[in-house]
């Protein structure tokens, strides 16, 4: 009984694989460079990439389990319908999908429809499979640590509707939780859907209050320059990634992204402990500066 987590190195993707690993789970990564892969001893490393069927089908065999998150990539749909139709061609039945909260309100941003068009496909063709949705990850916070220390702003644009921002660590938890629950099951369960969240919906203004405190000094949100947001992305990614960060910006500000009635609870439960907080976070990059 093999559980095959593609993206295994990436931000979410390696904490699955630790957590698995941690749970006594017989594990396999798909990487596109096994040489460069950081992966825990004890597991199978395969060679793939999610446009050359051969490789996924090649990968997907002989697994009973699967986790799937697609990077935010121009072809992202594809790469994800790829790996679901060999899946089912495989006759996997145990499947945990990395999606996104609100993916349906989020109609016009590239990456969110994306998601929102790969779990109507796991609906609509039948698959057994919990959909996670994750908010906006607190880690993400990490590339901007430098401005809000040195500059004394947090410059992210994420409105008054409040994110109910989560840890990756937390995300990667519960899909290996996830995981391990519907490999052990007797026969294949229902499709399910869950909002992964933080314990705080949280403003602009609430950011900023958390770091004034954790840091011993003033840091300001200076509001929700959408424009000058995508600016600053196009120095590093391309165009088109940039707007969709634009778009996923603009968003926050009309819709935000509040959890569900219960939502926390459920998580809590799951876990048996608490969520950790953007509080928790901040006081961890204080410590290390």
């Amino acid at each position: 009984m093999t559980i095959l987590v593609i993206g295994a190195t990436g931000n979410v993707g390696s904490q699955v694989v630790a957590q698995l690993v941690g749970r006594g789970a017989d594990v396999r990564a798909l990487v596109r460079d096994p040489a460069k892969a950081k992966v825990p001893a004890g597991v199978t490393v395969v060679r793939g990439d999610l446009l050359d069927v051969d490789s996924v089908r090649g990968a997907i065999s002989g697994v009973s389990t699967l986790f799937l998150v697609n990077g935010v990539v121009a072809d992202e749909f594809t790469q994800a319908l790829v790996a679901l139709n060999v899946a089912r061609e495989a006759g996997i039945e145990r499947i945990v999908y990395l999606s996104v909260i609100h993916s349906d309100l989020y109609a016009n941003v590239p990456h969110f429809a994306g998601k929102f068009g790969v779990e109507r496909t796991i609906e609509q063709m039948g698959l057994n499979a919990t959909i996670l949705r994750p908010a906006y990850f607190i880690n993400n916070d990490v590339a901007i640590k430098d401005v809000i220390t040195g500059h004394g702003i947090y410059p992210m644009p994420i409105g008054s509707k409040g994110l109910a921002m989560v840890d990756i660590r937390d995300v990667g938890e519960i899909a290996a939780i996830e995981l391990v629950r519907r490999e052990r099951a007797s026969m294949p369960l229902p499709l399910d859907r869950i909002n992964v969240v933080g314990p705080d919906t949280l403003t602009g203004e609430d950011v900023a209050a958390i770091w004034t405190e954790v840091l011993g000094r003033t840091i300001s949100f200076p509001g929700n320059d959408t424009a000058g947001f995508e600016r600053n992305f196009r120095q590093f990614m391309p165009s088109w990634m940039a707007l969709d960060m634009r778009l996923m910006a603009e968003r926050f500000i009309t819709e935000g992204m509040v959890p569900d009635a219960g939502d926390v609870e459920r998580l809590t439960k799951l876990l048996g402990r608490s969520l950790r907080s953007y509080r928790d976070f901040a006081s961890e990059i204080a410590a290390s500066a």
